[in-house]
């Protein structure tokens, strides 16, 4: 049971109010520490994951059944996350989130705030559960440590202070991750 959850008609009509320019000032001071978006982010952990097990040969026997079902969540999350944002016809771009014209709040976003950077994190896990080598594990939750700490953050500063209250409200009824 959700309470007073917020829903799409309010994500429509508080895009009107949100489509009003801002300043150079404004739009540079809303930019992300991360400069890197988190798709490339995502890259460098997956090709880092690829060859650590050469530094740190830990192995163990994994289903390849496990990992695959894990790759196809951490897909369906990503996918999932995009089309919610292009049914709202709002940017997908992480790296500029003043640019957003709405605040998504319905489909996978009544689940989790950050659905995209879930399904990163568990493909990671599945390509780290395919590998089978236990060092690729580690780099799981340190992709999920820097992605909060240099986009999510950020991120959410700028949609608070772009959609106040309602994102607020928002950040209380759903969790960051899950």
């Amino acid at each position: 049971m959700q309470q007073h959850m917020i829903d799409h008609e309010a994500t429509l009509s508080f895009r009107l109010e949100c489509m009003i320019s801002q300043s150079p000032a404004q739009n540079k001071s809303s930019l992300l520490m991360l400069r890197v978006p988190p798709m490339a982010l995502f890259a460098v952990f997956a090709v880092a994951m690829w060859l650590l097990p050469g530094i740190l040969p830990i192995g163990f026997t994994a289903s390849w059944m496990v990992a695959l079902m894990l790759a196809a969540v951490g897909g369906a999350f990503c996918l999932a996350g995009v089309r919610a944002f292009q049914h709202a016809r709002t940017t997908v771009n992480p790296i500029t989130p003043a640019a957003s014209t709405a605040l998504v709040v319905s489909g996978i976003y009544r689940v989790t705030r950050n659905p995209m950077y879930l399904g990163f994190a568990l493909l990671l896990l599945a390509l780290a559960m395919y590998l089978g080598k236990l060092s690729g594990f580690l780099l799981v939750p340190l992709f999920m440590a820097y992605l909060q700490h240099f986009q999510i953050r950020p991120e959410e500063r700028a949609l608070q202070a772009k959609f106040g209250a309602l994102f607020v409200t928002y950040c209380r009824q759903v969790r960051r991750w899950l």
